[in-house]
């Protein structure tokens, strides 16, 4: 029998813009029901790569295949689920008209109601989008990520911005999206976050893979010290530049980072 088709193929991905060279050469093959967390600090070139795999952008270099067809085709795409960094809807319309309306791209949608529940948005099913927290928007574009009850999902960065129970909630609803055999494509600042979702871990830097394993093996490899640490609101990533830190968050006074920076004994 023949091997079946992968879900994502990018073969010698280049992506520049301007002077800068996003993409370097990125190899990457997903095959069907495979969860992957792509793993990186900022400007590693992640989003390119899910921008590239669904054809919103169009390589300098190099071939990606989406179900085996250019990204752009439509078969490909109604076969996906995205959710992105950024993303707009209309405020005005309520969570359930959203559903609705994004229901009917697909040819075989879940119920409105299912889509809602997995994103744990029932009690906000008749709010406008307008009146939605930033945790709650991220939850609204999960629900819409998967109301057409896609093949492949592919997430951007999808928790940045929940509290911490909204968090336990979709990792459980990405689990039981993963146990259903759906594949999965994620990228993510946290190794305990693609250590939960994932079997399979793709860490990027400087727009080229430099690991491709299960979460236990990315770990054995990095012998990284977790640094977790509040300081002043607003704190620029820009500080640490030069500093050998592998994965970087800072969030509102919150600033959490992986370095195998060996402890000084001065």
């Amino acid at each position: 029998m023949s091997a079946p088709t992968p879900v994502v193929e990018i073969q010698g991905a280049r992506k520049r813009y301007g002077h800068v060279e996003a993409l370097r050469g990125l190899d990457l093959v997903v095959g069907p029901g495979e969860v992957v967390a792509m793993l990186g600090p900022n400007g590693a070139g992640k989003t390119t790569a899910i921008s590239l795999m669904l054809g919103l952008r169009r390589p300098s270099a190099g071939r990606v295949r989406l179900f085996g067809l250019d990204p752009g085709h439509r078969r490909a795409r109604s076969r996906c689920g995205v959710m992105l960094q950024e993303s707009g809807v209309p405020s005005m319309l309520t969570v359930r008209e959203l559903v609705d309306l994004f229901r009917a791209y697909y040819p075989r949608p879940l119920p409105t109601e299912r889509a809602i529940t997995l994103a744990g948005l029932e009690d906000k099913a008749g709010a406008r989008v307008g009146t939605l927290s930033g945790g709650q928007r991220q939850r609204l574009y999960f629900a819409l990520a998967v109301c057409g009850d896609p093949e492949v999902l592919v997430l951007d960065e999808p928790t940045v911005g929940m509290d911490v129970e909204a968090r336990h909630a979709f990792l459980d609803a990405i689990r039981r999206l993963a146990d259903a055999r759906r594949t999965i494509v994620l990228t993510t600042h946290y190794l305990e976050e693609a250590d939960a979702l994932a079997r399979r871990v793709v860490v990027i830097d400087h727009g080229v893979v430099i690991a491709d394993a299960t979460p236990a093996e990315i770990k054995a490899r990095i012998p990284s010290r977790r640094v977790n640490f509040r300081t002043t609101p607003g704190l620029s990533a820009t500080v640490f530049d030069g500093l050998p830190v592998t994965v970087l968050e800072c969030a509102a006074d919150r600033v959490r980072l992986l370095s195998a920076a060996r402890r000084s004994t001065c």
